[in-house]
């Protein structure tokens, strides 16, 4: 099957999309984006299938999907893997978030050959769209990306945590537990991420993320975590976080939240977590027990492989193109 993958950002704009600042840079490249989807509406003539995920254009109705399915009359797959038909506003994105057009994924959904939701809540909203959903979880390339095994002897073990600004705030109601946790055991804290928490301990480091050392930076880690609040957008999560922790034999302390109860067996690859109480107790036992940290690793491992791998997953995902 041959293929062609369309961005709507170009890599010069995504390079400074997330800093603040650039106006000019990210104003311009939003344009230059409308400009490319235009002729991406030209070379979609020749398309079988058409792969959509999340949407066309980060703002405004959904105009190319209207094109490509009722005009070009194409086949949509439409792939999501977040609760995109809810606002989630930030400070970072106020300014534009009425331009978003929340609304337009249901009408992606009616207009869709196909739907590929993330986690059974998405598939669900979907449903209700289309009549013709499949399950896509998530997944991790544990052969080419994600194929080595964290070493768990460690003289100071590291709790680690990696995400994005948007997702940081989840981070914070952990401070106190980690400051409890300070005056009692010997660890240090890596925060890998597009900037800088807002808030600080003795023992933490910042590393930036960057995709070509993302591996390298993740195998500093011996315990990861997943805070989560429980509403309907962290629902929509798909446990990206916690899969790759799992997939480098890491265990995951996580919040019982959406998906993440599918992933994290308590007691067997990692901890599900709601309370402070809850937080500390498993993140002291693995802190104190490399053995412990080892035999949930591996075992993570193996779910992921079983579960949540490329290759087990691949014959699901080329479903969607029959």
């Amino acid at each position: 099957m041959a293929y062609r993958i369309f961005p709507f950002i170009d890599a010069t704009t995504n390079a400074v999309l997330y800093q603040q600042g650039h106006l000019f840079k990210k104003g311009w490249g939003v344009v230059k984006g409308f400009l490319r989807r235009g002729l991406h509406i030209w070379q979609a003539r020749r398309a079988s299938y058409i792969l959509l995920h999340r949407e066309a254009t980060p703002l405004g109705p959904p105009l190319i999907e209207w094109l490509l399915a009722k005009v070009l009359r194409k086949k949509i797959i439409y792939d999501f893997d977040d609760a995109i038909w809810l606002p989630n506003t930030s400070g970072a994105n106020r300014m534009i978030a009425r331009l978003k057009w929340h609304g337009k994924v249901a009408r992606i959904c009616r207009w869709s050959y196909k739907v590929s939701g993330g986690n059974t809540y998405l598939c669900r909203y979907a449903a209700q769209y289309n009549h013709c959903v499949v399950l896509n979880p998530t997944t991790i390339d544990t052969v080419h990306r994600h194929n080595r095994c964290k070493d768990q002897q460690a003289d100071i073990p590291v709790i680690g945590w990696t995400g994005s600004h948007s997702t940081l705030p989840f981070l914070e109601p952990l401070w106190p537990v980690l400051q409890k946790l300070a005056a009692h055991h010997v660890f240090r804290v890596v925060v890998i991420a597009d900037r800088p928490p807002a808030f600080h301990l003795d023992n933490l480091a910042f590393v930036p993320w960057r995709e070509a050392s993302e591996i390298e930076d993740l195998l500093q880690i011996n315990i990861g975590l997943m805070p989560l609040t429980d509403d309907a957008w962290a629902e929509g999560k798909c446990g990206f976080k916690a899969l790759q922790y799992l997939g480098l034999g890491i265990p995951a302390v996580i919040s019982p939240v959406g998906v993440n109860r599918q992933i994290v067996e308590t007691g067997v690859n990692g901890y599900l977590c709601t309370t402070g109480q809850e937080w500390y107790e498993a993140l002291a036992m693995l802190i104190a027990d490399p053995a412990l940290r080892a035999n949930m690793g591996a075992a993570g491992r193996r779910k992921v492989e079983a579960h949540f791998s490329v290759n087990a997953n691949q014959d699901n995902f080329l479903s969607l193109f029959r």
